[in-house]
This record gives structure tokens, sequence and C-alpha cells, in this order.
């Protein structure tokens, strides 16, 4: 499926992107899960989350990111946070992922949990309450997260590298339907843009599709090779979660791609515009239920996985 077509006017469909990569939908998660085994764990995870936030709001995209990159693979199951050992090589070490931070929020989230209810929040369900918490800090929508997941089973990790690394590629961007939204945060490095700005199709060209304007401004901070300058992905509200990414899509100012891409298909184009004239009408409704989609899809329940004590590492 191309990158136009991914993608539909109200984004209800998110789940046709996950089925490209053999993701299923399972239920039994339910709201309040730790009501009764773990009193007060989301207030937990709201107060040490906090903590982070406050000093670095550039943390909620990057907690955001960590989440989608998660589920994209094969569903939310925090099998993106296994750190690799020995010979067996894990998706937190493939290339989309190596620009992945925040980890040790994610570690700080889960300590304060075990301290309170040793052995009872999935690592998981941390990871889906973070992204809320993250986007909700920085002026973005809530939404319900339902719990009650194991969320990682003991599955070949190796394997997991490699669908992580290929399906990236067959997108041919690092994010889709739901992270296109979540680009109103954050920051992206240059390498991700060189080839825009200096060689999209081979010839040492610029993408017609951006600005010209917005190019030139780019390239005075992004020169070829430069691997450490970021730039922000919603100049002027990076740090906030408003509607203000369509305005700047509309007026081909997007910064990846895939943002672009987003002007190519007439509904998704459509969607954009409409969003750009009445200053996000839907927009903050819109991204709440992709969430919950996302957060639904590939869970493992009951007696399917484990709770990690440390997220980092099989128990």
């Amino acid at each position: 499926m191309a990158i136009q077509k991914i993608l539909t006017v109200l984004f209800l469909y998110l789940a046709l992107a996950f089925l490209l990569v053999e993701l299923t939908n399972a239920g039994g998660l339910q709201l309040g899960f730790y009501q009764r085994t773990c009193p007060g764990a989301e207030l937990i995870v709201h107060q040490t989350l906090y903590r982070y936030i406050s000093r670095d709001r550039t943390l909620a995209a990057s907690l955001l990111r960590m989440h989608f990159h998660d589920c994209f693979i094969r569903g939310c199951d925090a099998s993106v946070l296994i750190s690799s050992t020995g010979n067996n090589q894990t998706e937190k070490d493939a290339i989309p992922n190596k620009t992945l931070r925040g980890f040790n929020v994610i570690d700080a989230v889960k300590s304060a949990l075990e301290k309170k209810c040793p052995g009872v929040v999935s690592c998981a369900d941390v990871l889906a309450l973070v992204a809320r918490g993250s986007v909700m800090m920085v002026g973005g929508p809530h939404w319900d997260v339902p719990t009650g997941t194991q969320r990682w089973k003991s599955v070949d990790c190796q394997r997991g590298f490699v669908q992580s690394t290929t399906s990236f590629r067959q997108h041919n961007c690092p994010e889709t339907a739901i992270c296109w939204r979540g680009h109103t945060i954050g920051i992206g490095h240059c390498t991700t843009i060189s080839d825009r700005l200096y060689n999209f199709t081979g010839k040492g060209d610029t993408d017609p599709a951006m600005d010209p304007r917005y190019a030139a401004q780019l390239k005075k901070k992004c020169k070829p090779g430069n691997s450490k300058t970021v730039v922000a992905m919603d100049p002027g509200s990076f740090k906030s979660f408003d509607e203000d990414y369509y305005t700047v899509v509309a007026k081909r100012r997007g910064l990846f791609q895939s943002d672009a891409a987003l002007l190519d298909d007439a509904e998704t184009r459509d969607y954009v515009t409409t969003q750009s004239r009445t200053h996000g009408l839907t927009f903050a409704l819109d991204f709440a239920e992709s969430m919950v989609k996302l957060g639904n899809i590939g869970v493992l329940t009951g007696e399917q996985g484990e709770i990690r004590k440390r997220c980092a590492f099989v128990n």
C-alpha cells in the first residue's frame, strides 16, 4: 500500500496499516483494570512522568513515538523496550528505533510501580499510559486507556529486529497515520530530511513538494552530512500539541516526505485543508480515537505473556 493511501479522511481505519505487518486485534482489556490489584497505579504513572516532562517538554513527542514504534511491528507488547543480549538482537536496536529516547522515563515509572505493587503492572500498559500522559501534559487530548495486558510473550527477539527493519522500509517512512498527527510536537534530525533537501531523485535536487522558501531555511540549518542538528517538526509550536500541524502541511512545509504525502491523496488532502481552515475543529477527537485503536492492536492478555520486573529484560 502506498503512503498516500494509508490513512482516510477521518483516520478511522488505522488498523489497516497494521494488517500489512500481520498484526491482530486482541480483546480482554478493560478500564480501571488495576483498581483492586494496584490502587493509584495511573496516578503513580502521572506523577513520575510529570517530573520528566516538566523539565523537558520535547520528551512528550519521543514517548508518543516510542509507543507507536512498539505497536507498529507485532502489536502493543512493549517488545521495543527489550535490550539486546549476546547474540539476540532486539527491536530496540533496529535502525528505525535507534533515535528513540525516553527509555529512562519508562524505567522510572516502572520502578515506582514495582515499589507499590510488585509484579502487577505490565510494561506495555506503562508505555500506553505514558504516551497518553505525555500528550496531555503538552496540551493534547485525553483518551481512555484500557489496561490488563501481559504484553510481552517470550518469542524470538531476533525476529522482532528483522520485522522492525523490514516493516519500516516497506512503508518508506518512520511513521504511519497516527504519528503523522503526532508531528505537531517534537523534532527531527537533519539526516532524516537530507535527501529531500539535497538529493531527492538522485540528481542533487530538492523535493518539489516542499515550499522552496521553507527548503531554503532548512538548508541553512541542515548542511550536507550534518548528523547532529535537529529542527522542529511544527515550527513555532513544536513543544505544544495543537492543530498548527495541518496549517504547516497545507502550506507545503511538512518536514518529512510522509507529511507531504498527505496532500497527494484527495481524501487526506481534504482532511488537512479542513483542519487548517477550521483551526482543528475535530483534531483532538480524531487523534484520541486513533490512539484507542492503536493501543488495542495485537495485545496479549491472561496467560499469553508475562509481567516483566524490568522493562528492558525478560524475567
